[in-house]
């Protein structure tokens, strides 16, 4: 049971992280890149979005800094130090 929930957090790391890698570009209005994008969104937005409370995005001038795919990450890893050592 351990390694299956190891494994799920892996992917779910992998996974936040093609959501900030892919908030550097335009979101794609049609094709196949639009269903993965809707994907990689509706998996993360149910962690991050209760996370955005907790650590509000960090104003710069006209630019926002959203912190809370960092809080994620660092969750995923204490719960893997924790479960998967």
């Amino acid at each position: 049971m351990r390694g299956i929930i190891c494994y799920l957090l892996l992917i779910y790391w992998i996974i936040l992280l093609v959501r900030v890698l892919s908030s550097w570009f335009p979101r794609p209005q049609t094709g196949p890149l639009r269903s993965v994008w809707n994907l990689v969104y509706g998996v993360t937005d149910p962690v991050l979005r209760p996370l955005r409370g907790i650590l509000p995005p960090v104003r710069a001038g006209a630019i926002g800094f959203d912190l809370s795919p960092i809080l994620a990450f660092v969750i995923i890893i204490v719960l893997q130090q924790a479960i998967c050592r």
